[in-house]
């Protein structure tokens, strides 16, 4: 994807508030970070193979953990 602006239409665009459009930008970096970090992985996986067996961490414990992290993001309901 580029970096550069989507070009302008005839159509005049809605401009975004300030916040709004500071958060976009942070959530496009957070994106763009979270790309590259799959790319580099995947670069290693293609440049050395995949990582033994033992190595890796089963799918369920991943899996545990990520829940555990958004139930600890969001207040538990009564």
């Amino acid at each position: 994807m580029s970096e550069q602006p989507a070009p302008a239409h005839t159509a005049a665009r809605q401009q975004l508030e300030p916040d709004a459009a500071d958060g976009l930008r942070a959530y496009a970096a957070r994106t763009r970070e979270s790309a590259d970090q799959l790319a580099a992985v995947l670069e290693d996986i293609a440049a050395n193979g995949l990582p033994s067996v033992e190595e890796c961490t089963p799918w369920e414990e991943l899996r545990e953990a990520h829940l555990a992290r958004l139930a600890a993001q969001r207040p538990a309901v009564a």
